[in-house]
């Protein structure tokens, strides 16, 4: 069992992260192949033939990119048990679409994050990533013409890491889990000046899953060469891992694209194992939205929330 020290005092200043710019290019490139080969255009043959209903040679579809910077706060006591505080770099890629059920909306979200961090006394770095994603369906009611209320089932799951630059022994700690999530939206569409815009708030709260986890002091050594994997798979819930992850956004027109900027704040946290885990985020992102009408060809759209 490792002896920790008690956190250093005092409070934290904004300090140079010299990873951050390679983490930035990075993540726009993951980023911006993802979101091409989510965007590209269907070959004439995925379209429905001349017989085929008005419901199956029309399907509107949302696809979103967005790219976020902002403020990380970190614990992990198996690393460390200090608080590290530092920036974040994000890539969020969300697909909105209607199914065959006229109420039902399919919304798929895969999310991407790197960060750098250090201690209070900037004397230990903490580095991580993360790559998620959940798939959704909503139901859709519509209170007004105007207003769009979606609550539904999400599943997904997560893998990553944390790399502690000080630690010999265990510098490392692997992040993977499964979940089960309640997911709600509301969307308020209006116009300035004639012009489309979207309001959107969106809340995914995980109320059931699994995630991987030594026990403090464990080694990976003894988890994979050993066998010793008797407590590593434990069930999670509110009572002992209490997240979420919400986003307030605006779409707008500009000229003939469509622009999305928002929040994006994430809240991560665990107590499984003697352990304690948590990732809090706050990010502001900008991206674009393309809305598309899948008929025998593709037609584009700026007219706001397509759905």
């Amino acid at each position: 069992m490792r002896k920790r020290s008690a956190p250093a005092a005092g409070s934290w200043r904004c300090r140079p992260y010299p990873h951050l710019p390679l983490l930035i290019i990075l993540l726009l490139g993951v980023g911006c192949g993802i979101a091409a080969a989510q965007e590209s255009v269907p070959t004439a043959s995925s379209y429905p033939t001349e017989g085929a209903t008005a419901a199956a040679t029309s399907r509107p579809t949302t696809h979103a990119t967005l790219f976020g910077i902002g403020g990380v706060h970190q614990l992990d006591t198996y690393l460390s048990p200090l608080n590290y505080h530092g920036t974040q770099v994000q890539f969020l890629h969300e697909t909105l679409r209607p199914t065959h059920w006229q109420e039902i909306s399919f919304q798929s979200i895969w999310q991407a994050d790197l960060s750098t961090a250090q201690n209070e006394a900037g004397k230990q770095n903490l580095m991580g990533g993360n790559m998620s994603y959940d798939v959704g369906w909503h139901y859709n009611w519509h209170p007004t013409t105007r207003l769009r209320l979606m609550a539904g089932p999400q599943i997904g799951g997560n893998i990553g890491f944390l790399y502690h630059s000080r630690n010999s022994n265990n510098p490392a700690q692997a992040l993977a889990s499964l979940r089960l999530s309640g997911s709600a939206a509301a969307i308020y569409t209006f116009r300035i000046w004639q012009k489309p815009f979207a309001a959107r708030y969106q809340l995914d709260v995980p109320l059931a899953g699994l995630m991987f986890s030594p026990d403090y002091g464990q080694s990976y050594y003894e988890v994979f060469e050993l066998g010793h994997q008797e407590h590593n798979l434990r069930f999670t819930s509110p009572f002992n891992a209490p997240s979420l992850r919400h986003q307030l956004t605006l779409d707008f027109p500009l000229g003939r694209r469509t622009i999305r900027v928002g929040y994006l704040g994430d809240i991560r946290q665990s107590h499984v194992n003697d352990i304690k885990h948590h990732h809090y985020s706050h990010a502001f992102v900008i991206g674009w939205v393309r809305h598309f009408n899948y008929r025998k060809h593709t037609e584009a759209s700026s007219e706001g929330f397509i759905m």
